[in-house]
């Protein structure tokens, strides 16, 4: 049965459904290898032969009948499946935990980047020949695609892989020469993307714990062997296989003798029984996220200690010209004053060449994240806003930790009628000021109200002045380590709110310049050094869902750094 669904953008992506008429419902979804299109993959449905299990399988967007104007960014590609899974959960009543992924090349890093960002608890993951790194032949081919990229924009380049490099099936050679469906163009933007999310993904693969079955093709001219086994090595989970084919070709589940592969995978698929995750309820006095932190807290030693000196002289001669980052040395990198200087994006400076500065330091990574975060945390809130006066209840906000407030007072600005009431707070006494001041310029006091509050204060949260349907965490939680102090903060909030209310909370469950952070930026304690100790979303979601909430919807920008979720009051 052919069918679409629409992505979070509005893009239709098409799709086909096998239905096994089972009462019970299990299902397997497939992905295809880049370049390549649904039915490339749709062979597995009868070779598998699983009776009972619903088949799905799409053509992602740009690829097939999923046509798109423009490329997505790689990272839009899970938040595509992520739509595609949901689709499926509510249009077909299958659960999650009933789900199982068997994805190829591209498609494999695609799903291994969504079950990685989104932690679903699907039951079975499994990967053929994943292109965590796409062998390229020209020397330094991948820094020169950037530098273009830099320059012009997104641009095509064509793949010249031959498919008799691909497998030794002749007639899959023959159909894939004759398939005038196959676009053998690859944007730019999304090549340079797989590189950086799957760079991601494998050194970050200790925060899965899905069981995973890898297979790795034993001459494959396309991809990199030694990035899957390094992935595979990382993975947590409880669960995992990993299979090198000696003689197959990249095509590695459209190989020609490939019926003891698929044995295997049907063996795993059938073996997988309803998924468990140890507890990280305690991921703040063991793990390797408290381990990193560690490290990161003790000198670096000799000869680093003169490079991250190096990189603080520089800092703070920038502090000298630019106006964010001497905002970041007086107040904290991760003050709310310095978080509303990277929310306006407005560089400013001591001459030209401060303002300059202020530019550059205002297009770190990790700011552009933020600005993401509010971007999602706008969109989020909205949505929360709207569907409480579908059901007609009354829209109650409150922020525990605002900051200025701005991405609140942003987002209630923009719609009518207001809502009912807005109880915004905060620790600094300077926030609080500049809230009250922001309040007052966008003329909602009689909407509003802006007052001092800590937090962490179970007793203060439980007896909170309005009732939230709408309670908002933004930022707080990944700057403190300590698991009692956010158990503290959940369980206050969420006394004070009834069922059906909803929890905005964020997560930080990466970041590519935590050293950097650690050695180089004073956080606003008293300017400590500013050490995170990051929470993977997992973590993040079970600590949430042990005050009595259940998440429902999740956000992330592009890097991965910066999450926004929704949860219920259960």
């Amino acid at each position: 049965m052919e069918e679409n669904f629409k992505s979070f953008d509005g893009t239709q992506i098409f799709y086909r459904h096998w239905d096994s008429e089972a009462e019970e419902k299990k299902a397997i979804v497939l992905l295809h290898r880049g370049h390549e299109h649904h039915l490339r993959i749709a062979h597995l449905v009868d070779e598998l032969g699983l009776d009972g299990y619903d088949f799905f399988a799409w053509d992602m967007r740009g690829h097939g009948k999923s046509t798109s104007e423009e490329s997505a960014e790689f990272a839009e590609l899970a938040k595509d499946l992520d739509f595609f899974i949901g689709h499926i959960k509510t249009t077909y009543g299958i659960k999650e935990q009933n789900i199982s992924i068997i994805a190829q090349s591209v498609g494999a890093v695609v799903a291994a980047l969504w079950v990685h960002d989104y932690t679903p608890s699907i039951r079975a993951l499994v990967l053929g020949a994943p292109a965590f790194k796409i062998r390229l032949y020209v020397p330094f081919a991948l820094s020169g695609l950037g530098l273009l990229y830099n320059f012009k924009g997104d641009f095509k380049v064509k793949s010249y892989v031959k498919p008799s490099l691909l497998t030794h099936d002749e007639e899959r050679v023959a159909s894939y020469e004759q398939d005038e469906t196959i676009t053998k163009d690859i944007s730019v933007k999304v090549l340079l993307g797989l590189h950086e999310c799957a760079k991601r993904v494998i050194e970050d693969a200790d925060s899965i714990h899905t069981s995973t079955q890898i297979f790795s093709a034993g001459s494959d001219w396309v991809v990199d062997k030694k990035a899957q086994k390094k992935f595979f090595s990382n993975l947590n989970s409880a669960q995992k296989e990993y299979h090198e084919i000696p003689n197959f070709y990249h095509d590695i589940f459209g190989e020609k003798d490939r019926r003891e592969t698929i044995e295997k995978i049907k063996r795993f698929i059938i073996e997988c029984k309803e998924p468990t995750f140890p507890s990280l309820l305690n991921a703040d006095k063991i793990g390797f996220t408290k381990a990193e932190s560690d490290r990161l807290s003790l000198p670096a030693g000799f000869f680093k200690n003169i490079y991250w000196n190096f990189q603080k002289a520089l800092v703070r001669y920038a502090g000298r010209v630019s106006d964010g980052v001497r905002l970041g040395f007086e107040r904290g990198f991760d003050s709310g004053s310095s978080l509303d200087y990277i929310y306006k994006n407005q560089p400013s400076g001591v001459t030209n060449f401060g303002a300059f500065a202020d530019f550059i330091y205002l297009r770190s990574i990790g700011w552009r994240g933020i600005r993401q975060r509010k971007v999602h945390m706008e969109e989020l809130l909205k949505f929360c806003i709207e569907s409480l006066r579908k059901d007609g209840k009354s829209v109650d906000i409150v922020d525990i930790a605002a900051g200025h407030g701005r991405y609140v007072l942003d987002t209630i600005s923009q719609i009518s009628p207001l809502p009912d009431s807005v109880l915004l707070r905060d620790f600094s006494e300077i926030n609080v000021k500049a809230g009250q001041e922001l309040i007052r310029s966008k003329n909602l006091s009689l909407t509003a109200k802006f007052v001092q509050g800590d937090a962490f204060n179970k007793e203060s949260l439980t007896s909170l002045e309005i009732k939230p349907t709408i309670a908002i965490v933004s930022g707080l939680y990944e700057l403190f380590g300590d698991n009692s102090l956010i158990k503290n903060s959940l369980e206050g909030l969420a006394s004070s709110m009834q069922s059906g209310s909803f929890l905005i909370y964020t997560n930080q469950p990466y970041h590519p310049q935590l050293e950097y952070i650690a050695r180089v930026l004073p956080s606003h304690q008293g300017g400590r050094a500013w050490v995170m100790r990051r929470r993977t979303q997992r973590e993040m979601d079970e600590l949430v869902s042990a005050a009595g909430f259940k998440r429902v919807a999740l956000r992330v920008d592009i890097w991965g750094i910066f999450t926004v979720s929704i949860a219920v009051r259960s």
